[in-house]
């Protein structure tokens, strides 16, 4: 049987741009930003975000942001250089891959980042209020999740029992504070 291989590399390689970006839990009247897989070539449509090796070779351009891969190690010299720009972006190549969240929250409460961290990729409505709670602030939906959807979910729930990047106290934490005033 023929192989699609090269078919499917294509695919993979060519700029992509999503319709429905959720950004600081409201839907963005527009997203700008492309996301590009190609380790090789600039893409021609900017803004973009582009694998980590491709943006640490053209750090200058202000139209780039990195694209940090799920396998991406994040080292202290690493989260020191990502500090310069004001957008990353992290793929999740498969809803069951995780690591992603973990690089989120490694950039925000080990490495002090503060701009804009946004989910790429196979992004599902049902992960959205862990991503927030990870750090990120703008997630893009993949095509089949809608938007009403992603916003309900981004709002189900009201208390939450442990920390993320912005409770730093759990709930028991929080109620004993309470009691004691």
């Amino acid at each position: 049987m023929p192989s699609n291989d090269t078919q499917t590399d294509v695919v993979e390689l060519t700029p992509v741009h999503v319709d429905h970006l959720i950004a600081d839990g409201e839907l963005a009247a527009e997203n700008a930003w492309c996301v590009s897989y190609d380790t090789e070539a600039l893409p021609e449509q900017r803004p973009a975000f582009v694998p980590l090796v491709l943006w640490q070779a053209n750090q200058d351009d202000a139209e780039l942001a990195p694209l940090l891969s799920s396998d991406t190690e994040l080292t202290s010299e690493l989260g020191q250089q990502l500090s310069s720009t004001s957008a990353i972006a992290i793929d999740f190549p498969a809803f069951t891959d995780g690591r992603g969240y973990t690089l989120a929250r490694l950039l925000r409460e080990r490495y002090g980042y503060t701009g804009e961290v946004r989910a790429v990729g196979d992004v599902l409505v049902d992960q959205l209020d862990y991503m927030r709670r990870c750090g990120f602030t703008a997630m893009a939906l993949r095509d089949d999740q809608h938007p009403d959807d992603a916003l309900r979910a981004l709002n189900a729930f009201s208390v939450r029992y442990q920390t993320d990047v912005e409770q730093r106290q759990a709930l028991f934490e929080r109620r004993l504070a309470d009691s004691k005033q």
